[in-house]
């Protein structure tokens, strides 16, 4: 008996051992006990690091309770391949350093874990539309290469627009194409998102290229934020929050997936009817949704999902945020 037990013991130390040595990059994120407060009569939270703002989305899941390491990899698997331009550039560790400035503000933190779930499977899917080098016989299939560029590979212009030259002026020598998870073009763009994230982007636009957390918050405060006044985020859109006029009823703008591509990129994607751009955009969504164990049903109907047949919020004739 006494033999038995030594036996047993050992095992456990042994499992110990294994265990504390067996860590990943998941090991890092594991958060604090959650600190709870009631401000005026609403529970607020603040877990750690992660979500470290009191606010009523931190009492919530946060991201790295339902995305971890090995999902981010399954999501992005060829991302690192010898086809891809942007090798060992993006990982899980920045997207999840980004998220953290607006999980207390509900990204990926609104509502509960389904659409927490759905929200990042949306913001993901755009993102890795836009940034894939998957073509139609690609190994895995053309939808697992998202995240291949973090910027433009054959700039045509340099996108500077004198007309905000008051506001946003060109840097001499800098060049304003496409760069980030979301890609940011023209300088006006690079100006508004440098002064919200107090970065000097319209001297240093190459700091998007050059960092993946900078440029995750980038592609995350785009999606947080409104492009004009009176308009929706696409987040708001998203998960709710957003309540259509009757003018916005009448142009076939509807809450879900498919204003998130009016929003962030009004008619060169939507009101065209059923057209590659926002087939390869949805195709992303859908993907992921499957992926992350969610499910492509959990989608929504077509006329939620797609924007074909919507009017954009800022049509090209208008200075608009560039997609």
């Amino acid at each position: 008996m006494e033999m038995r037990m030594r036996m047993i013991l050992c095992l456990l130390v042994i499992i110990s051992i294994i265990g504390c040595v067996h860590g990943d990059e998941n090991e890092s994120f594991r958060k604090q006990p959650t600190i709870v407060k009631t401000v005026k009569g609403t529970k607020m939270c603040v877990k750690d690091w992660e979500c470290n703002k009191l606010s009523k989305f931190c009492c919530n899941l946060t991201i790295t309770d339902y995305l971890d390491t090995d999902q981010f990899e399954l999501l992005f698997t060829k991302r690192n391949s010898p086809v891809a331009h942007a090798v060992g550039f993006w990982d899980y560790g920045s997207f999840i350093r980004a998220a953290a400035l607006y999980q207390p503000l509900g990204f990926g933190t609104t509502g509960g874990k389904k659409m927490q779930m759905k929200e990042i499977a949306a913001f993901l899917g755009h993102v890795g539309s836009k940034t894939s080098c998957g073509y139609g016989v690609a190994t895995g299939g053309p939808l697992a290469y998202g995240l291949c560029y973090n910027k433009e590979m054959s700039p045509s212009q340099d996108y500077c627009d004198d007309y905000f030259k008051l506001t946003y002026p060109c840097t001499p020598g800098a060049r304003y194409y496409g760069r980030g998870a979301l890609p940011i073009y023209w300088n006006y763009n690079y100006g508004a998102i440098g002064e919200a994230l107090k970065l000097n982007l319209l001297d240093h636009p190459e700091y998007i290229e050059q960092n993946a957390t900078m440029a995750f918050q980038a592609a995350i405060w785009r999606w947080m934020n409104p492009m004009k006044k009176g308009q929706p985020s696409a987040h708001d859109a998203f998960v709710g929050n957003w309540k259509p006029t009757k003018n916005d009823t009448l142009s076939n703008r509807l809450p879900g997936f498919g204003t998130t591509m009016n929003i962030l990129y009004g008619d060169g994607v939507c009101g065209q009817g059923d057209v590659d751009a926002m087939n390869n955009i949805i195709s992303h969504y859908q993907y992921y949704l499957d992926l992350m164990g969610v499910g492509r049903e959990e989608a929504g109907p077509h006329e939620v999902l797609n924007c074909g047949e919507q009017k954009p919020f800022n049509p090209t004739a208008a200075p608009a945020a560039a997609s």
